[in-house]
């Protein structure tokens, strides 16, 4: 049952987190492998000022804005680009953060990482894992609930506007670099939100698990549930979450259990990208005639 639990955490963490990556990717059309940065950024503050004595919602909400203003610092220059160039520079922050966060030994503790972090608690009740589970997922789901209302607002609009037609919008006299600053900001406050849950929930965080690899995955489950859904990347971070774990039952020897799996996971995601480009739940696009 523990292990279910921590399933159920992790989809709903990394579920939170694709949902701050679909905001860039679905939404304004900007494409980011920097999401791990803010997811980051949320849980060093997390552990750090949690070792100062605060509580874990103070610290959380820290976290969120200090990825907030940190993201729009990074992309006040970079708002007026977009496309390949964009993705250029949220890899090179990416690489930056991960070189920071292993060599400032004296704040994040290096490669040693941050031990000790206690669990999450809210306004002094103690989750049980169970109550954390439930917890985690309903935040997800509420984050899901807010951005789909986002959506249908004059920001989200203007934002799927910039996605379509930059120029376009542009024309209109819309602010397209501030729209822009705005998706990022909200972006990352989210992921920070997420990263602030990892902390606590894993009680340890170091460089490894704000690498360029999550980055990549989170992108990949924006891509594989189908970016600008929103619900279709909280669905495809379940889906990723437990599919691994479920291919454990698979009925093979010892010796090639691994390989199989790998084998299996990476025929599933190649068949999606290929049959489906737009992911499962996208939109299939119209045949023109």
């Amino acid at each position: 049952m523990d292990y279910v639990l921590y399933l159920v955490t992790t989809a709903a963490i990394f579920g939170m987190l694709a949902l701050s990556l679909d905001i860039l990717v679905g939404l304004a059309g900007l494409m980011s492998l920097a999401s791990a940065v803010f997811f980051g950024i949320g849980a060093y503050s997390t552990a750090l000022l949690m070792g100062q004595g605060f509580s874990p919602l103070f610290c959380q909400i820290v976290g969120m804005m200090v990825a907030a203003v940190a993201s729009m610092l990074i992309a006040f220059p970079a708002v007026r680009i977009k496309g390949i160039y964009f993705l250029i520079i949220t890899i090179a922050v990416q690489m930056v953060f991960t070189v920071l966060v292993q060599n400032w030994r004296e704040v994040t503790g290096g490669d040693a990482g941050i031990p000790g972090i206690a669990p999450y608690t809210l306004l002094g009740y103690a989750f049980s894992k169970t109550g954390f589970a439930i917890f985690t997922m309903a935040v997800a789901l509420l984050i899901l609930v807010f951005l789909l209302r986002l959506t249908s607002t004059p920001f989200g609009t203007l934002l799927q506007a910039i996605r379509d037609d930059e120029l376009g919008a542009a024309s209109l006299g819309k602010n397209v670099a501030r729209a822009k600053l705005a998706a990022v900001a909200l972006s990352s406050a989210i992921a920070a939100a997420a990263g602030s849950f990892f902390a606590h929930y894993s009680g340890y965080i170091d460089p490894l698990s704000f690498d360029v690899g999550v980055s990549i995955f989170t992108l990949l489950i924006v891509m594989f549930g189908g970016a600008g859904t929103l619900y279709g990347p909280l669905v495809a971070a379940v889906i990723l979450c437990f599919l691994p774990e479920l291919l454990k039952f698979l009925p093979l020897s010892a010796t090639t259990a691994a390989p199989a799996r790998q084998l299996v996971y990476g025929v599933l995601l190649v068949s999606v990208v290929y049959f489906r480009p737009q992911g499962l739940f996208g939109r299939t696009p119209t045949k023109k005639k």
